[in-house]
Formats: C-alpha cells, structure tokens, sequence
C-alpha cells in the first residue's frame, strides 16, 4: 500500500514516518510538506520516504502525491493556538480550506471552553481560538465527505503530543519541549499562569502505533475519536518529572495566562479503546526521558531507527 503523510516532514509526521516504514504492508510512503514549519532533516535517517515539497493547498501538488494512494493521513496545518491569534485566516487557509481525507488530524482544543471532565466525543465543541475553529472545520469537512460519499475517514482529536523531533526554538513552541530546552539550558521556564492547568500528554510514539493500525486494518467511524489515553498532570506536575530526568531543579518564571488556553483538558478513551483494544499507551515519565534524550542527543536518537 501506498501511504501519504501530508505534513510528513514535521514532527508528528516524520515520526510517523518512521513507525510506517517499519509497518508490514506498506510499501511506499510520500510525505507532502511545504516546509514551513516541517524541516528536512526531520526525516534524516528514514529509508525509502519520498519528500514532495509542496502546499496542500496546492491541487497539483496534491494530485501528485496522492496518485495511485491507498491511504492518506492528513496532519498538516498550522500548529499553535497564540500563532491564530496571531494571523486567523492563515490559520483557516491551512487548516480548513486544504483538508484532506482518509486519516484527519483534529484537535482536543475543539472542546474549548466547555468545563466537562473528561472530555468525550458527544460534548458540544466551544473553540475559543481561530486554530480550535479550524480544527473543528478540519474533522466536520472529513466526516461530511465520508457521509456524502461513502469515504472511509476516521478523524482523530489529538491531546498534547509530545516527543523527538518536536521544536523547541520558536516563540510557538509547544510545553514540554519548551520546559525542557530552558531545563538543558539552564535558563528559567515560562509557566503562562500559576502552573495549575492540567493536560492530558501524549507522547507521539503512542499517536503513530495506533494511526499506523488504523492504516493497516482500515479503521473508520463516523464520528470524532480522542487520541489520548486518558491520564492528566499539571505543570507543576510536569516541571517536577522534567527535573528528575534533568537531575536537577529549574527555575521558573510565571506570566500572565495566554489568550485561547483553555485551564484543563483530559481525554475519555472510551471511544479509541472499543477501535483498538489492547493497546497500552507510552507512560509520561517513559515519554518524557525519551524527549529528554533526543534533546541531549539527537543523531543517537536517530540511529535507532524508529521511537520508543
């Protein structure tokens, strides 16, 4: 089979990558990028992956990569809730009007502002961001397509994925390889508000077993489906397993809470558990001292071939 990964060449998208490669039944990969957050390098090491460098909002690169594909898992877009604020409608053109089909890539941030937890998929979607919005176009445009037309579509609501290859060295970038990188380099953390909020992190060699799974045994529901696994830490609670991979403590330095944050957010695995039972989700700690490694250690990390 024939796979394309849009967004391949970030980080979520060059780990998968890597799991697929290693999948039995799939013998060609093409990830389509446009670079503007992915990076070349992300897929150094991984044999056999055929990079198009190109928009998803170009149909002629799309065409291309998706000639003669037996499945297509969509995680491009443009990451990060304070970048919508930011710029919206490059939010939308990315995230929305260049949808494509078959494995989606939604968000837990549709969930917004509703207070319900654990969050399941029948609570009412409250996106207080223009990227929680477009995510909510993404996995609405996906599951219409599949009630239209008969696609077979399963969208997946992602929870803070964390991981190697994930960026550090921009104003965007996620928590965990923030903490970390300040942590490495002895420079205070920024905890945006009093550190209390909680998250449900999922570290993304979890996320890849089970899109790989879904390719391979042609998953689909006609509904959204949490990715996420159901557990919730602080971070304060994060800021002290980070130290103890560390082996050292870090200093932090709070600011005012971020436009679009939401205080808390945990998944209901019901859903994901009834489409893939037996799976065993990566523990944070395990996750959060492969992160840490990579950090330390990138080309070791690298050749080992795929995560953890």
């Amino acid at each position: 089979m024939k796979v394309v990964v849009t967004g391949g060449a970030g980080f979520i998208g060059a780990n998968l990558c890597r799991k697929l490669r290693a999948t039995d039944g799939i013998d060609e990969i093409v990830a389509l990028d446009d670079l503007s957050t992915g990076l070349k390098a992300n897929l150094d090491g991984v044999p056999d992956v055929d990079l198009l460098v190109g928009s998803i909002l170009d149909t002629d690169a799309l065409d291309e990569a998706c000639r003669g594909a037996g499945a297509v898992v969509h995680l491009a877009a443009r990451p990060s809730v304070p970048r919508s604020l930011d710029d919206p409608m490059a939010s939308h053109d990315a995230n929305a009007t260049g949808n494509a089909h078959v494995v989606v890539a939604s968000s837990s941030s549709v969930y917004g502002a509703n207070p319900t937890l654990p969050k399941h998929e029948d609570l009412t979607p409250a996106p207080v961001s223009p990227y929680a919005a477009s995510k909510l176009a993404t996995e609405s445009y996906a599951l219409a397509w599949a009630r239209s037309f008969g696609l077979p579509v399963l969208a997946f609501r992602f929870f803070n994925v964390f991981g190697p290859l994930q960026a550090a060295n921009h104003a965007y970038a996620a928590v965990v390889p923030a903490f970390v990188a300040a942590g490495l380099e002895g420079v205070p953390l920024t905890v945006h508000g009093d550190g209390t909020q909680s998250r449900d992190f999922t570290y993304v060699g979890s996320v890849t077993s089970i899109i790989s799974d879904a390719l391979t045994q042609r998953i689909t529901y006609d509904g959204p489906v949490n990715l996420a696994f159901g557990g919730r830490a602080t971070l304060l609670e994060l800021i002290a397993l980070i130290e103890a991979e560390l082996g050292h403590p870090v200093e932090r330095a709070h600011t005012e809470v971020r436009k679009g944050d939401v205080p808390h957010s945990q998944a209901e695995p019901t859903r994901l558990n009834s489409l893939f039972p037996g799976t065993r989700p990566t523990p944070l700690v395990d996750g959060l001292r492969a992160t840490v490694g990579w950090f330390r250690d990138p080309d070791s990390w690298a050749s080992t071939g795929a995560p953890a």
